[in-house]
């Protein structure tokens, strides 16, 4: 059976403002609108035409999705519709037809407070993840990450990370204590690539950088327990280390 799809849309009034609203029929619901049986927003000020619109893959992140655009500056409206914002469109092993647009510039503009020790393609070339991970997300991310990325296709295969060891934990696991979202079915790791791209969800990105601050009680425990610079004390902790953007090396 074909899955509904989900749109996220902004209309422009017919005196220039700005309308943004969801559906899962985007023809019959811009037809109520023009026809004065839409939003009031519409009823009111009239609809010249329909400016923008995202398809995605759940209710959720059109919701999500809305609610940020709803926030966006007239200016950021503007940018959007003109596409000056890069939109990428995600196809791969897990996620279908997930659409996102890049609001921030690649690399900057981080919350205050999120300040990662490693890039996503430093990461992938350090080895994380037993080179599992990012195997058929090529295409959404920059080809350069995977130049000398520790990947491997096949398995996951501990012997590529950085310490040698396997410090990661099943998907079913990550789902079951509720860590995995529907904007990121992989985890973490990808929630921080495609931050990293300029992708902007608000209070979302807000939980997310939460957990990376949660894992500093880790780094405490290895300054502790280590002599600095012994990579053989605690290879664990420090592989998981890594696996959130934390330089372990280091400690």
């Amino acid at each position: 059976m074909k899955q509904p799809s989900h749109f996220v849309y902004i209309l422009k009034s017919k005196d220039g403002r700005f309308y943004i609203g969801y559906t899962n029929n985007i023809q019959k619901r811009l037809a109520a609108h023009k026809a004065g049986k839409g939003a009031k927003f519409t009823r009111a000020f009239g609809v010249a035409k329909l400016c923008y619109q995202e398809t995605l893959p759940t209710k959720s992140l059109a919701l999500k999705r809305e609610a940020q655009l709803k926030k966006f500056t007239r200016a950021e409206k503007l940018r959007l519709i003109s596409k000056k914002f890069k939109t990428v469109t995600v196809s791969d092993k897990m996620q279908k037809n997930y659409r996102y647009a890049l609001t921030a510039p690649t690399g900057k503009q981080f919350h205050p407070e999120f300040k990662p020790e490693l890039t996503p393609k430093q990461m992938l070339a350090l080895g994380v993840f037993g080179g599992k991970y990012m195997t058929d997300c090529k295409k959404e991310f920059p080809a350069d990450w995977f130049k000398i990325a520790k990947l491997c296709p096949e398995k996951h295969d501990p012997k590529l990370n950085y310490f040698g060891i396997n410090a990661s934990q099943p998907l079913s696991v990550w789902k079951k204590k509720g860590w995995i979202y529907p904007e990121d079915p992989r985890g973490w790791f990808q929630w921080y690539c495609r931050y990293y791209m300029g992708r902007r969800l608000m209070e979302y990105d807000d939980i997310q950088i939460k957990r990376w601050k949660n894992i500093r009680r880790h780094i405490a425990q290895v300054k502790k327990h280590c002599v600095r610079g012994d990579k053989s004390c605690r290879p664990k902790q420090r592989q998981a280390l890594l696996h959130w953007a934390y330089d372990s090396r280091k400690l």
